[in-house]
C-alpha cells in the first residue's frame, strides 16, 4: 500500500517524476489531525493489515490497535465492505478502534459530568449497533453503566440512553443481564403521562422488545431438561417473556391506561410504538394470564380505542399496525368462542342473566326443575347449552341483556304464547354467535384474511345486539315455529351480509337502520333471490365446520406459496419514500435504480444486490452480499414510495405512475426506530402481493393479509375445495342434518366400539 499527501495547488512539478509511471491513489484516508493523504490499498489485505501500513507511513505513536476505518457516514470498515469500498472510492476515516471507543464511553458513563453526558450517549446510540462495539462494551461492564443511567437520568438526557439500550437489544446477544428494577423502571417512566415522547418511544420499543424475547423463540442447543422446558444456550437474551414483563406492569396499576391513552396522541409515531406495544403483548400473553390481561383490555377499551383510530388515521404506517390487531382480536375471539364455560366459574354471569329476566322458577309435569327452558334453550343443561359458542355466546347473550332494556318484557311477551309459537332467545343470541363468526372468519387463530378494516367487528356484542333483535323480530312478523328456526336463521344470515357491507365505509347508524328497521316481505324476496343462485346445504352446521377445517388449510397452503417466491426472489426499483425528502437533483437517473432480493433458507435474512441494470442471478447467496435482518422489519407500509425518474419508462414490465403520487406497487420495509430499510416498486400486481403478504405471512403470529389478490386465493381454494368434498355426497344424495345431538349414554360398560 502506497500512501500520498493531498499536493498543494502551488507546489511546483517535478519533470523528472512526471515521466515516471506512478502509482494511482484510490481512496482518501482522513487522519485524526484532519490530514487528507491519497492511498491506493491492496483489497487482498484484511483491516488490520491496512491500519497496521496506514499507522507505519503516517508515523502515529499510538499503537495500530487502536486505529480503525470508517467512511463519511460513520460505518466501520471491516473485511466484508472493505473490497466493495476501495472498488467505490469511498473517502475513509482513520478513527478510534470500536475496543477504544466502547473504553473511553464506559469511561463518560461512569463519570457522568453532565456537559458531555448527551454526546457520549448520543455516540453510543450511533455505535451500538456494530457487533464489533458491542462486543467490547458488554465485555467491559458497560451494559450496567447504562442501565445506572437511565435510572438516574431524565428528560432528553434519558432519551439518549434509552434509544441506545433500543439499539443494543436489535443484536441477538449482550442484555441478558437486565432485570426486572429495569424492567419497572422502563414500566414506570411509560407509567407517567408527563413522560416526553421522545422518551416514551424508546421506551415502548424496550419493553415490546421484552416481551417478544421469550424462551420459547430461543434457537435450541442441546436437548430439553427432564421438565420438558427447553435448554437456553448461555448468554441467551430470551429469557424474559410476557410473564415476566407482566409481573412489573402490575405494579403500576395506571400503566396500561397510559399506554393506551396514547393512541390518541398527534404523534405518530408514538401512536405505531403503542400499538406495536398492545399486540405484541396480545399475540405473546401465555395461559397463566390469559384470562387477566384480556379482561384488563376490555375494561380499558382498547378495542374502541382502535375502532377510532380506523376512523380517524390517514397515515399508512398505522394502517398495519391496526391490521395486526384486527388479527389479534380474532385470535381472542376464537379463543372466548372455543373456552366452555363452568356453571361455577361463571355463576355470576348466569345469575345476571336469570335474575334480570324476572322470571321464577317452575316444574314441569315429570318434576323436572324448568328455569333455563323458559329463556329459549333446549334443555336445563347450561353447560352443553353453550358448548358450541363457550364463552364468547355467554358474553353476547349478557351483553344482550344489559342492552335490552325491555327485557323482561320480551322473555314475558314469549311465554305468553303457545309453546310452538315462542322465540326461543337463547337459542337466537347463540345462533347469532355462529352467524358472525362464520360472517368474520373467525374460524382459528392466526388465519385473518381481511385486508380492510373492520370496525363494526371491534364491537362485536353490540352487533350481536342488533342481530338479536333482528332474529326476534323475523321470527314474529313471520309467525315462525319451533320448526322454523333454520329458516329464520337463514333469514338473518342474509341481513347479516347486508348490514355488515364495505364495513370500513359505513356509519352505525346504517348498520342499526338494516337490522332494526328492515322489513320481513323484503328481505324474504332477497332471501330467495339467493337461494336461487346458492345450495341451502351451505349453511347447514356440518358444512360450517368442513368449510373452516378448508379454509385453515387453504390460508397454509397460500402462505407457503407466497413465502417459497421469497425464496425465489425478484427484482425491483429502488424508489423515493413519499415521505422523506425527495433528493434535489431528481431529472437524473439514480445510478443504481435495481434492486435484487432473496430470503434465506434459515427465514431470518433478505440478501438482496443494487445494480445499474438487471442482470440474471444465480441460485444461493453469493450475488447478494447485502442483508436485512427480518427480525428488524416490524412494518409492512404500502403504497409509500415514488418511483425515480427515467427508470419505470425505459421497462414495458413496469407500470406508468405519476411521479408526484406513490405508486400502488410500492411498498417500504420499516423499522422500529431507523424508519425505512428499503423503499421498493414491484413490476407487478402479482409480484407486489407475494412479497407483501409473504413478509407477513414470516411472522410468529402469521401477521395480516395485506393483498385483495391473497384474500381472493383463500376464498377460492376454500370455496373449490368444499365443492370437491361435497360431490361425494351430492352424488350419493346423503341427507345432511342440519345438527346432531348426542344420544343418551349407554346404561354400563358392558360395550366395544365396532371396527366398521
Amino acid at each position: 500500500m502506497s500512501v500520498h499527501r493531498s499536493p498543494s495547488s502551488a507546489s511546483p512539478r517535478n519533470p523528472s517524476t512526471a515521466a515516471r509511471p506512478a502509482l494511482v491513489p484510490t481512496n482518501s484516508v482522513t487522519t485524526p489531525e484532519g490530514i487528507t493523504v491519497r492511498a491506493r490499498i491492496d483489497p487482498t489485505l484484511t483491516v488490520n493489515d491496512v491500519v497496521k501500513q496506514l499507522c507505519v507511513n503516517l508515523k502515529l505513536k499510538t499503537p495500530p490497535s487502536d486505529h480503525a476505518l470508517r467512511d463519511e457516514a460513520d460505518e466501520l470498515v471491516t473485511n466484508e465492505n472493505m473490497r466493495k469500498k476501495i472498488k467505490a472510492k469511498v473517502n475513509l476515516k482513520l478513527v478510534n478502534a470500536p475496543a477504544k471507543e466502547a473504553r473511553e464511553i464506559i469511561e463518560a458513563l461512569i463519570t457522568r459530568d453532565d456537559k458531555t453526558l448527551r454526546l457520549t450517549l448520543f455516540s453510543l446510540q450511533k455505535y451500538i449497533r456494530e457487533p464489533e462495539f458491542a462486543r467490547h462494551f458488554v465485555e467491559r461492564g458497560g451494559l450496567d453503566d447504562l442501565v445506572e443511567v437511565i435510572h438516574a437520568a431524565h428528560g432528553n438526557t434519558l432519551a439518549y440512553a434509552l434509544i441506545a439500550m433500543q439499539n443494543l437489544m436489535d443484536l441477538d446477544y449482550g442484555w441478558s443481564n437486565l432485570d426486572s428494577s429495569f424492567t419497572l423502571k422502563v414500566v414506570q417512566i411509560l407509567s407517567s403521562p408527563q413522560s416526553l415522547i421522545n422518551v416514551c418511544r424508546p421506551a415502548t420499543a424496550i419493553l415490546k422488545k421484552l416481551v417478544e424475547a421469550d424462551p420459547t423463540n430461543a434457537p435450541i442447543q442441546g436437548a430439553s431438561s427432564s421438565t420438558g422446558s427447553p435448554q437456553l444456550p448461555h448468554g441467551s437474551v430470551h429469557r424474559y417473556g410476557f410473564s415476566f414483563v407482566f409481573e412489573q406492569m402490575r405494579k403500576e396499576e395506571t400503566f396500561l391506561q397510559t399506554v393506551v391513552n396514547r393512541l390518541g396522541s398527534a404523534d405518530t409515531a408514538m401512536v405505531q410504538h403503542s400499538m406495536m406495544l398492545i399486540n405484541s403483548l396480545l399475540s405473546h400473553v401465555g395461559e397463566s394470564y390469559w384470562d387477566e390481561f384480556v379482561a384488563e383490555t376490555e375494561r380499558l377499551h382498547v378495542r374502541k380505542a382502535v375502532a377510532r383510530l380506523m376512523a380517524t388515521q390517514t397515515v399508512d404506517d398505522l394502517t398495519s399496525c391496526i391490521l395486526d390487531f384486527q388479527a389479534n382480536i380474532i385470535r381472542v375471539t376464537h379463543r372466548k368462542k372455543t373456552t366452555q364455560i363452568d356453571s361455577l366459574s361463571h355463576e355470576t354471569t348466569l345469575k345476571y342473566i336469570w335474575s334480570n329476566s324476572k322470571l321464577e322458577e317452575d316444574y314441569d309435569e315429570e318434576s323436572n326443575i324448568v328455569k333455563w327452558r323458559k329463556l329459549g334453550f333446549t334443555s336445563e343443561d347450561i353447560e352443553a347449552e353453550f358448548r358450541d359458542v363457550g364463552v364468547l355466546g355467554l358474553d353476547c347473550l349478557k351483553s344482550f341483556v344489559k342492552r335490552e332494556p325491555d327485557f323482561p318484557k320480551l322473555a314475558l311477551e314469549q311465554l305468553s304464547r303457545a309453546e310452538q309459537r315462542r322465540c326461543p332467545i337463547g337459542r337466537a343470541s347463540n345462533e347469532v354467535v355462529e352467524l358472525l363468526s362464520e360472517h368474520w372468519a373467525i374460524f382459528a387463530p392466526g388465519y385473518s384474511t381481511s385486508t380492510t378494516f373492520q370496525p363494526f367487528f371491534m364491537d362485536f356484542e353490540r352487533v350481536h345486539s342488533l342481530a338479536t333483535q333482528c332474529f326476534i323480530r323475523m321470527w314474529g312478523e313471520s309467525n315462525a315455529a319451533t320448526d322454523d328456526f333454520t329458516r329464520v336463521a337463514a333469514l338473518v344470515r342474509s341481513q347479516v351480509k347486508v348490514a355488515l357491507r364495505t364495513e370500513n365505509a359505513r356509519a352505525w347508524h346504517e348498520v342499526e337502520h338494516d337490522f332494526l328497521e328492515c322489513e320481513y316481505r323484503s328481505v324474504r324476496e332477497r332471501q330467495m333471490r339467493e337461494i336461487e343462485m346458492e345450495d341451502d346445504l351451505l349453511s347447514k352446521v356440518p358444512i360450517r365446520n368442513l368449510r373452516a377445517k378448508i379454509y385453515k388449510e387453504s390460508y397454509e397452503f397460500v402462505r407457503e406459496q407466497r413465502i417459497h417466491c421469497l425464496f425465489q426472489g425478484a427484482w425491483f426499483v429502488n424508489a423515493y419514500s413519499h415521505s422523506s425528502p425527495i433528493p434535489k437533483d431528481t431529472s437524473r437517473r439514480p445510478s443504481k435504480p435495481w434492486r435484487f432480493l432473496r430470503l434465506d433458507n434459515s427465514l431470518k435474512h433478505l440478501y438482496f444486490v443494487d445494480s445499474p441494470m438487471k442482470f440474471p442471478v444465480r441460485s444461493g447467496l453469493d450475488d447478494l452480499p447485502e442483508r436485512i435482518e427480518v427480525a428488524a422489519i416490524t412494518e409492512i407500509a404500502t403504497g409509500t414510495c415514488i418511483p425515480p425518474p427515467n427508470v419505470l419508462r425505459e421497462n414495458s414490465d413496469l407500470p406508468q405512475v405519476i411521479p408526484s403520487g406513490p405508486s400502488p406497487l410500492s411498498f417500504s420495509l420499516l423499522s422500529a426506530h431507523d424508519g425505512s430499510m428499503s423503499d421498493l416498486i414491484a413490476p407487478d400486481q402479482s409480484r407486489w402481493a407475494d412479497w407483501t403478504d409473504g413478509l407477513n405471512m414470516l411472522r410468529r403470529d402469521s401477521g395480516h393479509v395485506a393483498s385483495k389478490e391473497t384474500a381472493g386465493f383463500v376464498q377460492a381454494l376454500t370455496e373449490i375445495g368444499l365443492k370437491i368434498k361435497l360431490l361425494d355426497l351430492s352424488g350419493e344424495k346423503v341427507e345432511i342434518p342440519s345438527g346432531l345431538s348426542a344420544g343418551p349414554p349407554p346404561p354400563n360398560t358392558d360395550f366395544f366400539f365396532s371396527d366398521l
